[in-house]
């Protein structure tokens, strides 16, 4: 920073005796505004010596002036401006020359030179000088559209030409070319404007001079001229993609003057010809006015296939939108289900289209499917891997229903199977999908291999369960057995594939072999196998299977069984249930043994109600009888196994299951539901202390009737020793007024007696309070 750039130095700080205030500052602005300015003094020039006396001071100053600041070209002006307006024009003339002596390229000193002679009337004066000018300054369009003008002012109409030729032989900027077209158009002569727009395209040649250019033709008619120039235009830029997509409004401008022609066939043409060479990222342009143009003048056929080409463009401008968006599977299913509609529409017409148009649109969906599964996902996690996978499984749909390619097909299972990391995770769906479509070609050893390999490869429990479905739809029952056995060795904690292991085994009716492979599953050792994962469905499935079978005796010591292991609520109830449900169940297969001999009849009639002779009756209810029995002694059972536990809500859950079935059976005893009704508990509310050591809290606990005698009776101890003392001292006294007749005891006996069997106060006063 320089040093007079710095701040002053202030050396008194100090306050001024009087201080300016801002009000005081701004009516002094306001004063000074009201006061009314100077007039000029006129000078009054009276005779010709002070006219002269007058041009001659002023002239001094002018000179003083371009002497002082001879590079500013404005005071030069200034001084040849006020010389002509004397009406001194040689002396205005000499000071112009003067000072392009100084400086001959400052546009302004031309112009107003120029104007100078103009006003004055010197047209040739004024041609030499724009001769001159435009010699020096070639480049000043301003200069060369003065020269024109003027010429043109003057009727010199082939004056202006040949101004406009050497112009034009400088390659001018697109206005300078356009004045000189505009020339020829006023003046009538539109071939040579014509000839002109040739000239102009080859030093402009833009995409917007050829539409002009075009336009010019056929607004004067020459419609062939017009489609020439748009040929020239289209052959100049080619069919590279980068000078297409420069010149894509060219074929945009050419097809609407067609359809203005009303050539509709031609325009379709031209648009389709630009959409099929531009990338259709880029034709958003061109597309959007073909569009518009089969909304107006299409057919149903062609508005869809605009609307289709809309979409495709759409998607992937999507997709191409950033690095991340070609991951996008979504955006990928629209991709390619858009162009599976558009081949499948067309495949139904088949027969009305050209088969090189199905082709194309075959390649199309094969194309995108390539692109898209070509975006594998970086990661090694199969949550990103999910969406992925359903990309092949379509691709590969595709070729199998809708074009029929069947050995196109089996290659894009073996590419999908190839290119997922089977040792991180796998996708059965993929596995399955492709030995279902082996079948279907009736190739079951192939199947059988697939499924096989993907055993091996990674195992899986829905690629077991899909393998073991074939070979049940196919008979081969040894088959299913081994997968299930293979399938145990591999996941033993399995309990679905238990069961249905065991169902398999019960459908072939071999239930011994059903029975033990049950066994097997719930006599697994957590420490030496792992255990089941769900054991509580394997013990119901074992259970149902029992009670399906009629085995009771099995049915009751399975739940014996599942009580000591477990001992929980819902088994209880289900074992107390099940006492009631196998007498129902009994009963109702005697029904069917029934039904089944009426319809053995010769003539069936129809169906009444059977009725039960009397010991079949007596039978079916001792058989209730019985049951009820059992089951509420299961009950029973369960509450105190419950009670013994400390469970309460559970023993709750329990007393409600039990007066249920006291409600539906115990109908002929209601005794029995006022007991259990009378062990429901009740809520009280109680007071502990918080969690957290601050304070106390409430809280709701329940108190049943039988915990509350029980926790009575060590309370009552000493209050029933004293009902039973004072039990004792009225027998006594009792028996002490019968002898009354007989002589007194001595006075000191009885005394003795009664002071070693009465309690004092203190013991008194303990019972009551404890009462």
């Amino acid at each position: 920073m320089s040093r007079d750039a710095r701040a002053p130095r202030i050396k008194n700080r100090a306050p001024a005796p009087v201080q300016i205030s801002a009000e005081q500052i701004l009516r002094e602005a306001k004063e000074r505004q009201d006061v009314a300015p100077v007039a000029q003094v006129r000078q009054k020039v009276e005779d010709l010596e002070e006219l002269d006396e007058y041009r001659s001071r002023k002239r001094t100053e002018f000179e003083t002036k371009i002497r002082r600041v001879r590079q500013n070209i404005k005071e030069w002006i200034a001084y040849a401006v006020w010389e002509a307006s004397q009406g001194e024009l040689p002396r205005a003339r000499s000071v112009f020359e003067r000072a392009l002596d100084i400086d001959a390229h400052h546009l302004g000193l031309w112009t107003r030179y120029i104007e100078t002679e103009l006003k004055a009337r010197n047209v040739q004066h004024a041609r030499n000088l724009l001769d001159r000018a435009v010699s020096i300054l070639p480049r000043q369009d301003t200069l060369w559209f003065k020269y024109v003008h003027l010429e043109e002012l003057l009727g010199n109409i082939n004056g202006a030409r040949q101004v406009f030729e050497r112009w034009m032989s400088w390659e001018p900027e697109e206005k300078a070319w356009d004045a000189y077209i505009g020339l020829e158009v006023r003046y009538k002569e539109l071939e040579k404007a014509s000839e002109l727009w040739k000239r102009k395209i080859n030093v402009h040649s833009e995409p917007k001079q050829f539409i002009r250019w075009a336009k010019f033709e056929e607004d004067r008619g020459a419609i062939d001229e017009a489609r020439m120039v748009f040929a020239q235009a289209m052959e100049f830029f080619g069919e590279e993609q980068e000078r297409m997509e420069f010149a894509q409004t060219i074929y945009t401008a050419f097809a609407k003057m067609e359809t203005r022609l009303r050539e509709f066939d031609r325009a379709r043409v031209i648009y389709k010809y630009a959409l099929d060479r531009l990338p259709k990222t880029r034709s958003s342009g061109v597309f959007a006015s073909y569009t518009r143009f089969e909304k107006q003048h299409g057919t149903r056929a062609g508005i869809e296939d605009t609307v289709l080409g809309k979409r495709r463009i759409q998607y992937e401008e999507e997709l191409n939108s950033n690095a991340d968006a070609k991951f996008n599977y979504d955006t990928w299913f629209d991709y390619t289900r858009l162009e599976e509609d558009a081949y499948r529409t067309l495949a139904s017409v088949s027969t009305s289209i050209d088969a090189d148009d199905l082709v194309a649109a075959r390649k199309r969906v094969r194309s995108v499917y390539e692109m898209a599964v070509a975006n594998v996902p970086p990661s090694q996690e199969k949550r990103h891997w999910r969406r992925y996978v359903f990309l092949w499984l379509n691709f590969a749909l595709f070729e199998e229903l809708d074009v029929g390619d069947y050995e196109r097909t089996r290659e894009v299972y073996k590419a999908a199977i190839a290119i997922i990391p089977h040792k991180q995770f796998t996708f059965a769906k993929l596995w399955l999908n492709y030995a279902n479509f082996e079948i279907r070609r009736l190739q079951l050893q192939q199947a059988r291999k697939i499924l096989g390999a993907a055993i091996g490869m990674c195992a899986k429990e829905r690629i077991f369960t899909g393998y073991v479905d074939l070979e049940l739809s196919l008979k081969e029952f040894d088959r299913a057995r081994k997968l299930y056995e293979r399938a145990l060795e591999w996941n033993p904690s399995n309990s679905k594939m238990w069961i249905r292991f065991a169902e398999l085994e019960r459908n072939l009716f071999d239930n011994d072999r059903a029975r033990a492979i049950f066994e097997l599953a719930i006599r697994q050792s957590n420490d030496e196998m792992g255990g089941l994962d769900m054991p509580e469905i394997v013990w119901k499935a074992f259970i149902d299977f029992e009670f399906d079978m009629r085995e009771w005796a099995h049915v009751q010591e399975l739940y014996e069984r599942l009580t000591q292991k477990t001992g929980h609520v819902k088994v209880w109830i289900s074992y107390a249930q099940s006492w009631m449900a196998a007498a129902i169940a009994e009963e109702e297969d005697e029904d069917e043994v029934d039904e089944d001999e009426d319809e053995d009849e010769e003539e069936p009639t129809e169906k009444e109600p059977r009725v039960l002779s009397a010991d079949e009756l007596q039978a079916r209810q001792d058989r209730r009888a019985r049951a009820v029995v059992k089951t509420r002694e299961t009950f029973e059972r369960a509450y105190d196994d419950l009670k013994l536990r400390k469970l309460k809500e559970d023993r709750v859950v329990l007393l409600e299951a039990w007066k249920t079935f006291e409600q539906e059976h115990g109908t002929d005893e209601p005794d029995r539901l006022r007991q259990v009704e009378a062990r429901m508990p009740r809520v009280v509310k109680k007071r502990r202390e918080a969690q957290d050591g601050e304070g106390m809290e409430e809280y709701y606990d329940m108190l049943f009737p039988d915990d509350e005698e029980a926790q009575a009776k060590p309370s009552f101890a000493l209050l029933q020793a004293a009902h039973a003392w004072r039990a004792k001292m009225q027998q006594q006294q009792e028996a002490a007024n019968e002898q009354s007749a007989e002589p007194e005891q001595p006075a000191n006996d009885d005394e003795s007696d009664h002071a070693s069997v009465e309690p004092n106060d203190e013991q008194m006063q303990i019972s009551d309070e404890e009462d």
